[in-house]
């Protein structure tokens, strides 16, 4: 992909002498025709009288529509605009440039057809009653950018709604990134997941999603912190998902800060937006590993964790091992839409998490424990991965 600028169409205002702004003028994307109509008879075909023949088709037999349709091959890419990268609640129209280049990630890496919805809503009940009204038009929905813990039950009670794949890419997407490139660290230092202890700062979307998908595939230990502190027995100011969190994790107890819990930890994983003392880092364990994904600005910059950490990976393209949620959603939908999965289950993610790493073989090493997102294996070896594990669970239409 080459994300050139546009030249100039004799429109530019003062912003277009920057690239980033001419490159965004008239949008990322748009919708191209799969046909072409140069007749009556093409016409004719594509639009009435012979389109009402496909429509009384599905009409009597529903699932033709992904036959028959682009709902096939089709996602919606949703926001509210409440969480967008790390720049907050900026609102839906702000937040719809990333959701064009959500779109157009899509195609480029995984051939996916997507649409950019950035909905004017707060309300929680309001948003699942209007992406569940739209779905007859899409084969997943890809929620992106709402803020926690909101999130959460609009994924939950919208999968639980709808028979397509509801997948919030903000979790799910970066808990799948981890921990292929977890596991390659591990390889990498002659460790498996049960050897290591890890501390995970960050408790909202990303926090939780990467800390499931590790107790799901055999982590060791895992324990969580949020600005306040570990959570542990000792906090009573929990709720919600944060309180199921110190449930199922935490196994030796600790209580107090991260820089506290990260002495002798083996992994610090970075998902929040705070910042790490040097000396908390200096007091891991020999052969740590450093994954600090807040971006642009790392919790430990990897200057600093490059002294201590044996592997350091980061959110950001300027460093080694980034950790960037293209390397899982574009494979991911591709492999559910191909077998017409009805949701993307726990089991789907780990295949997906294990073919990602599995794409790395060779190559290891501590700068090299995650593909490039422009490795052209990644997609069709996690599609393949995810449509496997699907008709394995039973969760497919076809």
């Amino acid at each position: 992909m080459t994300a050139t600028p546009r030249p100039s169409d004799g429109t530019d205002t003062p912003r277009d002498s920057k690239p980033v702004f001419r490159l965004h003028r008239g949008g990322k994307i748009a919708v191209a025709p799969s046909i072409t109509v140069t007749n009556r008879e093409d016409l004719s075909l594509a639009y009435t009288p012979g389109v009402a023949e496909v429509c009384l088709a599905i009409a009597e037999t529903p699932e033709l529509a992904d036959d028959y349709t682009w709902r096939g091959n089709t996602v919606a890419v949703v926001t509210d605009g409440t969480a967008v990268l790390g720049l907050g609640d900026i609102g839906p129209a702000a937040a719809l440039p990333v959701m064009e280049g959500k779109a157009l990630l899509f195609k480029q890496f995984g051939g996916v057809d997507a649409v950019p919805i950035c909905l004017a809503l707060r309300d929680t009940d309001a948003i699942i009653e209007t992406v569940a009204a739209m779905a007859p038009s899409f084969g997943g929905i890809n929620l992106e950018d709402i803020s926690a813990p909101r999130c959460f039950e609009i994924e939950r009670r919208l999968q639980e709604r709808l028979d397509i794949p509801v997948f919030h890419d903000d979790q799910h997407g970066t808990a799948i990134v981890t921990l292929a490139a977890l596991r390659n660290a591990a390889k990498l230092t002659g460790r498996g997941l049960r050897d290591l202890r890890v501390v995970v700062s960050g408790a909202g979307a990303a926090g939780d999603a990467v800390t499931r998908i590790l107790l799901a595939a055999g982590i060791g230990d895992i324990a969580v912190a949020d600005s306040k502190g570990m959570l542990g027995p000792d906090r009573r100011d929990l709720t919600g998902p944060k309180a199921a969190l110190a449930a199922d994790t935490n196994r030796e107890g600790l209580t107090g800060s991260l820089v506290s819990a990260l002495r002798g930890a083996d992994v610090f994983l970075g998902l929040s937006a705070g910042s790490v003392p040097d000396e908390a880092v200096a007091s891991m364990a020999r052969n740590c590993f450093v994954f600090a994904m807040a971006n642009p600005t790392p919790e430990v910059h990897p200057e600093v964790a490059r002294r201590y950490a044996s592997v350091i990976a980061t959110g950001r393209s300027d460093f080694p091992n980034q950790i960037n949620n293209v390397l899982a959603f574009p494979g991911v939908f591709q492999g559910a839409l191909a077998v017409r999965a009805t949701r993307i289950t726990e089991g789907m993610k780990l295949a997906a998490a294990d073919a990602l790493a599995a794409v790395v073989g060779d190559e290891l090493s501590a700068d090299h424990v995650i593909p490039s997102v422009f490795d052209d294996r990644v997609a069709p070896a996690v599609a393949g991965a995810v449509a496997a594990m699907a008709r394995a669970e039973g969760v497919v239409r076809r």
